[in-house]
């Protein structure tokens, strides 16, 4: 049986372990704002991330980096406020959680408490496990993230498909494991081989979500402004844009300004 908005008053991360074991693929989107979660939430999307990606398509930052703890808090509030059924998981933002395990701590803290949010999400792998393991200590479900990790871009220089070579694909593996066995309850990843990701998703037992790392995995993640093509710009091969809102929006806004210039708008029936 699907598990739909019908069947299922609120999506956990036990949803999502039951959505695994019955081979029912996980939606996923990011959300920034309350109108939007709102939306998705009532279509049925079973994760919100509210991301860091924020940073870009919310505040035009070229990557990741700039966007402070205390705004995460801000939309991922906004976002909360908007969901009824859905899980939503939040990025800690970069500086937040990395070489601290009390610094990860506190930030999970504050995000938890000041936006009512679910779970969190952090990039990384070995290197982040003694910050997975302090956060699950005082109960917050994690997600983790491997592959292409944003918040390292000035490290790898290119946003280019990670794990080809044999030793970071084996390394990826043995990072997904520890996670596994850390504790976290789902794993994102982001441009890798579809041959890797699947055998990923094979060995562990948590929900594993790709973006761009083919259909082998148990569900996908996109960002939501590239899904609604709100931009032009980004056009990566795993991106599949289901509406042209760029063009609709800068033609009605267009038709607006028209109606104004012209005089038509408002008419006699748009006035009191």
């Amino acid at each position: 049986m699907t598990i739909g908005k019908k069947n299922v008053k609120k999506v956990t991360t036990h949803v999502l372990q039951e959505m695994k074991r019955k081979g029912e693929k996980i939606s996923m989107l990011t959300a920034y704002d309350y109108s939007f979660a709102k939306i998705l939430d009532d279509a049925g999307v079973d994760v919100l991330l509210v991301g860091d990606s924020a940073s870009n398509v919310m505040a035009g930052h070229e990557t990741t980096l700039p966007i402070t703890l205390d705004q995460m808090i801000y939309h991922a509030s906004s976002v909360v406020r908007g969901v009824e059924r859905a899980l939503v998981v939040v990025d800690l933002p970069f500086g937040s959680y990395q070489g601290n395990s009390k610094e990860a701590l506190f930030s999970t803290i504050r995000i938890m408490k000041e936006s009512g949010a679910h779970a969190v999400k952090l990039e990384g792998g070995r290197e982040v496990v003694d910050s997975i393991e302090r956060i699950l200590t005082a109960g917050v479900p994690v997600m983790g993230h491997l592959g292409l990790t944003p918040q390292s871009i000035y490290k790898f220089g290119t946003y280019v498909v990670r794990a080809k070579e044999e030793e970071e694909a084996t390394k990826l593996l043995e990072d997904a494991l520890l996670l596994e066995a850390a504790g976290c309850f789902a794993l994102v990843l982001e441009k890798i081989p579809a041959t890797l990701a699947k055998k990923v998703a094979a060995s562990v037992k948590i929900p594993v979500i790709g973006i761009g790392a083919g259909n082998g995995v148990d569900g996908q993640v996109l960002v939501l402004h590239d899904l609604l093509g709100m931009s032009k710009e980004f056009n990566p091969r795993f991106l599949r844009r289901y509406m042209n809102l760029y063009d609709d929006i800068r033609s009605s806004v267009g038709n607006y300004i028209r109606d104004i210039k012209s005089q038509d708008f408002p008419n006699e029936r748009e006035q009191y």
